[in-house]
């Protein structure tokens, strides 16, 4: 071989390689990448092209793909609707996927690892490739039951209600309000999808938000159970326990007083801690604040779940925040009845609640049930898990807690939640804000008490009621009632 020809096979040879390494770094290395990216329309426009699985509720789907006679051979469509757009999500062609659509895309979609058998029967047969299915933990009528008592409340209300079963997590239902037809974003006229999606977005009253996660506000009175746990576990207290219960708490190193909701005493001087909790004494949990130290309070919510993403189903989560006071007594007062910095979702309280109905143990939320394969193989489960750092509290503390939120639901003013014939807990709560902006009402229980199958947490944020007459019992009690009876008849 001549010096030219040697060179030019050099070169070739070199060319090749570099050509080889190229490939591979694509299609083994960047080729996840290249396939996330949101402006791929291959990636899209494939996927429109073949049946994606069901997301079901029981036995109904509640999204689902039909043949189209579009230039996309399937069209996704939600009978679901509006009551359980929170929770499935859309799939569009122009702004990607939410929801369980997102989070369980590689099952709809039919590419998870799990479903390679189902593929290789597919190209075997020649048969036409179909994504896996989603069965979601809801329970239908506990789901009825909070959209119809979030929707009951007028066409402006911001409110959620979300609902768990307390030895498991699974998730029974996750309602809010403002919502949206996902059937709309879904179109595959793609003008019309972007119309919908432009006017949902710029919507004041933000329905695309799931507010049972997403939103954190101040949980007002129902974190008394929070600080009313970390008295029992740290100061040695029970039910029978005395407490201030004054009219006015001097808050240290300020000008101001803790007033108690209608100015006056809760019944005396002194109360046990179980009237504080059944009247939503503030002066009597805002002392037991200033006795407790930021660190027993913080880590009393953390055993709760306070500062954990513990929801892997759905997403993004807000997260739950007890705030570090700086050993700022007036601070620590204010916090300890769910003001100052705390924040929580309606998730998070229910998380509290079920919790407490669980003997101590708080388990990881979680929404889907059942992976299956499109010919119905199941090919994954869900597993009950706790979160981190459990017991919350003892057996013990769970059981004096739940003495005292029944007694709250008997006597105090949680009567709004109770049901003929079942022993019900619960905690009202009513979180001021500014004087220009109405309170957030507040309700968390759980049922029966003596075996509890349901714990719930409602949330109204923003409705057309008068100021004087938002309460946690009045707005949020009949729809934790409604689910709870939902749930156990």
């Amino acid at each position: 071989m001549n010096r030219p020809i040697r060179t030019l096979s050099v070169g070739c040879l070199i060319l090749f390689v570099a050509l080889m390494l190229n490939v591979t770094y694509v299609q083994f290395f960047k080729a996840n990448w290249y396939n996330d990216r949101a402006d791929n329309r291959r990636v899209t426009e494939e996927a429109y092209s073949q049946q994606r699985g069901d997301i079901l509720v029981g036995k109904k789907a509640v999204a689902t793909s039909v043949p189209s006679d579009t230039k996309f051979e399937w069209q996704r469509t939600y009978p679901g609707g509006k009551k359980y757009a929170p929770i499935t999500g859309f799939m569009s062609y122009s702004y990607g996927q939410t929801g369980i659509e997102r989070t369980q895309d590689s099952v709809l979609s039919g590419k998870d690892n799990k479903l390679f058998t189902n593929r290789l029967v597919d190209l075997v047969t020649n048969s036409e490739p179909a994504g896996g299915n989603v069965e979601l933990t809801i329970d239908p009528k506990v789901q009825d039951a909070a959209y119809e008592g979030l929707t009951a409340l007028g066409e402006d209300v911001q409110a959620a209600a979300v609902a768990i079963e307390p030895s498991t997590g699974k998730v029974l239902a996750m309602a809010s309000t403002p919502t949206y037809n996902p059937d709309r974003l879904a179109n595959n006229d793609i003008t019309a999808a972007q119309k919908s999606y432009n006017q949902l977005s710029k919507d004041e009253d933000e329905p695309l938000l799931n507010r049972s996660i997403q939103t954190a506000l101040p949980p007002g009175s129902t974190f008394k159970l929070v600080t009313a746990a970390a008295a029992i576990e740290d100061l040695g207290m029970d039910g029978d326990s005395m407490v201030y219960g004054g009219a006015s708490l001097d808050l240290p190193g300020t000008d101001v007083n803790l007033p108690n909701l209608n100015g006056s005493s809760c019944g005396g001087e002194q109360i046990t801690l179980t009237r504080a909790l059944e009247v939503s004494c503030n002066t009597a949990f805002g002392q037991l604040g200033m006795e407790l130290t930021d660190e027993q309070m913080q880590d009393q919510a953390e055993g709760f779940g306070f500062g954990q993403d513990y929801l892997d189903d759905l997403g993004p989560l807000a997260v739950s925040k007890y705030p570090d006071n700086g050993g700022d007594k007036a601070k620590q007062a204010r916090a300890a009845i769910g003001q100052q910095d705390v924040i929580a979702t309606p998730l998070q309280m229910a998380m509290v609640s079920a919790g407490i109905a669980n003997g101590g143990e708080v388990m990881k939320p979680y929404l889907v049930d059942r992976v299956t394969s499109s010919s119905l193989d199941v090919i994954d489960q869900g597993n009950p898990t706790a979160i981190d750092n459990q017991p919350a509290v003892s057996q013990d503390t769970a059981e004096i807690l739940t003495d005292m939120m029944v007694s709250t639901v008997e006597n105090g003013t949680a009567t709004a939640a109770a049901i003929d014939g079942v022993s019900v807990a619960g905690k009202t709560g009513t979180a001021q804000t500014t004087p220009d902006r109405p309170p957030y009402a507040w309700f968390t229980s759980f049922a029966p008490a003596e075996n509890p199958s349901i714990a719930v947490a409602v949330m109204v944020q923003k409705s057309g009621t008068e100021r004087s007459e938002i309460a946690g019992g009045r707005l949020g009690g009949p729809i934790a009632k409604a689910m709870m009876e939902a749930a156990i008849s």
